[in-house]
């Protein structure tokens, strides 16, 4: 099989950063007076997700030292759902892998899986929270806002999603899912967010976003009766930093990595353009993208391969690194199951490619459209077949930088990463 050159671009995206993690983090809780909250002595739970966020340890210690100077005694709470195999020692790892350690951040790690119910939704279903955090005077929220990979909305992703998902641990993620699938999603967040509002002691948010290079752009406190309010105000700040891939149509997409730290469906759907259907983007959904291949999944994911469904295709070593039991556990408590189906596989990236090829219609494998991502957190250095080269020239938010080459396979059959192709 002829297969098509391959060539190295990088993209420009808007580029604000927060240069002063822990100043910005104490400036804007600062504004928010908490001292007339928070009295000497009172405990504050401090939520800690399963997202790879960006800085993240930092801008939790940041957090913790802030509640100190404020005389309060602050610890972490995992606000994970049913991460981390719906374990507590599990979802404490998840934490350690991001740097969110009791020494680092100088505070306590409560982990536990036990839920507090805490009333019925007007929807008729029980409402969890975890027993640490309601146990504590003071919960603050902390999470990343930004573009869900099933949902769409004024709240997708964020602090109010966190206080149901993240917060109403395995038991309470069972629920709500379960709820979405007969309810809006919109609906259930706002109901279950409300409640816990009103019953479940939060102080404040405390919201990130992050730019197109996967950094801190922007950190925002929130006042707790605030909180549905500016997240839809913080959406569209992050809507409007979300990066996509270069070209709308592409044959192959090949991603070397997918994992739970990179995306909550494993590979951010926004980015790959099948946000409401796993293999095929649908009205004026963007990219459009036949088939997708997935190379390998992410340390930091124990295992858990949700997102790898999405795929039609993947080499034998991400199916043997899939951990089914917590793989399992996560699709079927999020209701996509489908996430978890194993695809067609191949033991090397050339028996991939080739077997891809065959399935993409009438074009000619060399002049297919691929393009090649690291992952859907970093697509500012991506490779693309020479099929895109003329297009790439006549764009001023490209920068070509290699000439289409021939594709080399080591000896094994395999390709180097992203970051190491025409270095």
């Amino acid at each position: 099989m002829k297969l098509p050159k391959l060539f190295r671009l990088c993209q420009t995206f808007p580029r604000p950063v927060v240069e002063d993690i822990p100043a910005e983090v104490d400036r804007q809780l600062t504004k928010l007076n908490l001292s007339e909250k928070i009295q000497p002595g009172q405990s504050v739970a401090v939520t800690g997700g399963s997202r790879g966020i960006a800085n993240i340890a930092v801008i939790l210690k940041a957090v913790i030292q802030h509640l100190k100077g404020l005389g309060a005694e602050p610890f972490i709470v995992p606000a994970m759902g049913s991460h981390g195999g719906g374990t507590a020692e599990g979802q404490r790892e998840v934490l350690r892998h991001y740097g969110i350690t009791e020494e680092f951040c100088e505070c306590e790690i409560r982990a536990s899986m036990e839920t507090v119910l805490v009333c019925q939704s007007a929807e008729g279903f029980p409402v969890h929270f975890d027993k640490h955090a309601f146990e504590a005077d003071h919960v603050l929220v902390c999470g990343r806002i930004k573009a869900h990979t099933d949902f769409i909305g004024e709240i997708q992703s964020g602090l109010m999603k966190m206080m149901l998902i993240g917060l109403g641990k395995h038991n309470g993620a069972k629920v709500y899912h379960k709820a979405i699938m007969d309810y809006d999603f919109s609906q259930i967040v706002r109901s279950v967010a409300n409640e816990v509002l009103d019953k479940c002691n939060i102080l404040c948010g405390l919201g990130i976003i992050e730019n197109g290079y996967d950094e801190t752009a922007q950190l925002t406190a929130v006042a707790a009766e605030e909180i549905e309010e500016r997240e839809k105000e913080l959406l569209r700040t992050a809507n409007s930093l979300l990066p996509k891939l270069p070209f709308d149509e592409a044959d192959i997409l090949i991603v070397d990595e997918i994992g739970k730290n990179i995306s909550g469906a494993g590979m951010d759907t926004n980015i790959i353009g099948r946000k409401f259907n796993d293999h095929k983007a649908t009205g004026d959904e963007t990219p459009r993208v036949t088939r997708i291949l997935v190379r390998g999944l992410t340390e930091e994911s124990h295992g858990n391969a949700t997102g790898i469904g999405i795929a039609e295709f993947c080499l034998t070593r991400v199916v043997e690194d899939t951990d089914r039991e917590v793989t399992n556990i996560n699709c079927v408590t999020s209701g996509h199951t489908t996430a978890g189906m194993v695809p067609i596989y191949y033991d090397t990236d050339k028996e991939l490619l080739e077997a891809a090829l065959q399935t993409i219609g009438l074009r000619e494998p060399e002049d297919a459209r691929i393009m090649w991502i690291s992952h859907t957190l970093e697509i500012d250095q991506i490779v693309c077949s020479a099929a895109y080269y003329e297009q790439a020239k006549l764009s001023d938010q490209l920068e070509i930088i290699s000439e289409p080459t021939e594709i080399r396979f080591d000896s094994a059959g395999m390709l180097p990463k992203v970051r190491e192709f025409a270095t």
